[in-house]
């Protein structure tokens, strides 16, 4: 794929789908700025090996819900390659549990981690990528801001909420040729699908058209597509990888 830009900060990148994300923008020749909060550890692997493959990575380590560690983020990142071409917002929690048995800090814990932190994110990303008139990014949201689910009110207002702020980012960035999208990932082999029971995956196997749950390298190719310069006609749509179970 063709970019335009350099580098690229994805939150949340050193385990799962970021990570996946993360190694695939790297091979196409992007310096891949890996964001994590907590153990360097996985982060540590995730950039010698993509430089091992011959990338260009590098770390950095931040509370994407706090406002301040975003503003030093972004400073660090343009003093170092004088830009920041790309964002993809994909730090996120769950804390599931039914509504009736969800105190407010359950809700608000997921709201911060998920729909704060991406708001933050595209607001950072807007002040820096206006001054020179490009720039993209990618929300990882979910199918079940899209659908609901069971259990997850407060998972579905963050990636519901994001998927709407999106849009509305679009509208704001459109005249200074900053691009904001979105991917709704649907069930994806990863930690957090993992740990659903056999009862659960065999459900949702069944349902879904493709009978199969999805792999993080295919969001990672829906994400580069979006970024790319292949997408430089497409902002403020929702593009759902999700194997057919939400049309």
């Amino acid at each position: 794929m063709k970019f335009s830009g350099k580098n690229v900060l994805i939150t949340g990148a050193s385990r799962g789908i970021g990570a996946s994300i993360a190694e695939n923008l790297a091979s196409m020749g992007l310096k891949v700025w890996i964001n994590y909060r907590n153990d360097p550890a996985p982060a540590d692997e995730l950039k010698a090996k993509i430089e091992s493959s011959g990338g260009v990575a590098a770390l950095i380590k931040f509370d994407a819900s706090d406002e301040s560690g975003w503003a030093e983020a972004i400073k660090l990142i343009t003093e170092s390659d004088g830009e920041l071409s790309y964002l993809v917002n994909n730090a996120g929690i769950t804390n599931d549990k039914l509504a009736l048995r969800m105190s407010e800090s359950d809700f608000t814990s997921v709201i911060d981690a998920n729909l704060k932190s991406a708001f933050l994110g595209c607001k950072e990303a807007l002040k820096v990528m206006s001054k020179k008139r490009f720039g993209a990014v990618v929300n990882i949201a979910s199918i079940v801001g899209e659908m609901g689910n069971a259990g997850q009110v407060n998972y579905a207002a963050s990636k519901g909420g994001m998927i709407a702020m999106s849009k509305s980012f679009a509208k704001e960035g459109a005249s200074r040729s900053v691009r904001y999208n979105c991917v709704t990932p649907g069930f994806i082999e990863t930690a957090m699908t993992e740990k659903l029971s056999d009862e659960v995956k065999d459900y949702y196997a069944k349902n879904i058209p493709l009978g199969r749950m999805g792999k993080a390298s295919e969001i990672a190719d829906a994400v580069a597509f979006l970024l790319s310069d292949h997408a430089s006609y497409i902002t403020g749509e929702t593009l759902k990888v999700n194997g057919g179970l939400l049309m």
